[in-house]
């Protein structure tokens, strides 16, 4: 039996911290591997505490990253007057400094930026993927629709998180594969989802960023050990949370939802025949449902309903 690497979370910090200083700590997302260096405390901590399911990649897989990224302080003369972190890749800073004490959000959404701009043999869905066994179900919606809360509550419940960002879509074989990230939760989606389940390992607060209050929700054992196992598109959802609302469900006509799925895409007008095919092949292979809720667990079953009959080869009729 193989041995597995030890988690992050089950090392000592000061090995932690250690290889962040030394650009040595590299992160295995599955679809993109990313090396990591920062001398700062601050922020090897939160790492630890959000990617703490993530084990040390083995020696054959840490050998290559993708993309390799800074976190540090500014060495600018605001950097002594206000403790400041900033994120590079390849030496370039794309985003302004943020707050020392933001530096985990700032990691996060660095490496949203690099992998949303760099991965383009990939049909880039902006959606959460979760999975049942190898059936995937593709959940696309705009900011602000709920989309992260379902998919955190989904994994809270047994489904395995591949993403709550990035559908990584691979055109040449249909199937998904794991972008798999701590979940951004953001303002009151952070006290519902740790009310949710007593499972959820949230990390730090952070008030006042430019997308309001963030906390991450860790990604479990299950989601992190089955990072490299791809899933077959099964279902996709277009959900949105309606406070008050009653649970609702409908399926599309094929020509909304993949208009629908396609207008959620973060590289479909670049991908040109390539994209089309495979968002097209998605859609014919999958019914699509619009899903209204304002209860989770609800909202959670008819999921797992509309899966199975999915998988089934049947029809489901609105609730």
């Amino acid at each position: 039996m193989a041995v597995l690497n030890p988690r992050l979370r089950e090392l000592q910090f000061h090995e932690i911290f250690q290889q962040c200083r030394a650009g040595h700590l590299a992160i295995v997302y599955g679809a993109a591997t990313v090396r990591v260096r920062s001398s700062l405390k601050v922020f090897a901590q939160s790492l630890q505490s959000t990617y703490g399911a993530f084990r040390l990649p083995q020696s054959s897989q840490a050998k290559f990253a993708d993309y390799h990224v800074e976190v540090t302080r500014p060495r600018n003369p605001r950097a002594f007057i206000r403790s400041q972190s900033q994120f590079r890749i390849d030496g370039i800073q794309p985003f302004d400094p943020f707050p020392l004490a933001n530096a985990l959000p700032l990691f996060e959404w660095g490496v949203n930026w690099c992998f949303g701009q760099r991965a383009n043999q990939y049909v880039l869905l902006h959606a959460g993927v979760l999975a049942k066994g190898k059936r995937a179900v593709i959940m696309a919606a705009p900011p602000g629709s709920g989309k992260s809360t379902l998919a955190a509550a989904m994994m809270l419940r047994g489904f395995r998180l591949l993403s709550d960002e990035f559908g990584v879509l691979r055109p040449e074989t249909g199937d998904l594969i794991a972008m798999l990230k701590p979940v951004a939760l953001k303002n009151q989606s952070v006290e519902v989802i740790r009310a949710f389940s007593d499972k959820a390992v949230i990390g730090p607060l952070f008030t006042g960023t430019r997308k309001g209050d963030v906390a991450h929700l860790a990604a479990n054992d299950a989601s992190a050990d089955a990072v490299h196992h791809p899933a077959r598109p099964a279902l996709v959802i277009f959900p949105a949370f309606q406070a008050g609302a009653a649970l609702d469900s409908h399926r599309l006509p094929g020509k909304d939802a993949f208009a629908h799925l396609a207008f959620n895409s973060f590289n479909y007008h670049l991908l040109g025949a390539i994209g089309f095919e495979a968002i097209a092949n998605v859609i014919a292979a999958c019914p699509a449902y619009a899903l209204h809720y304002s209860d989770l667990d609800a909202a959670i079953s008819q999921i797992d309903r509309l899966l199975d009959k999915a998988s089934e080869g049947t029809s489901v009729d609105a609730i």
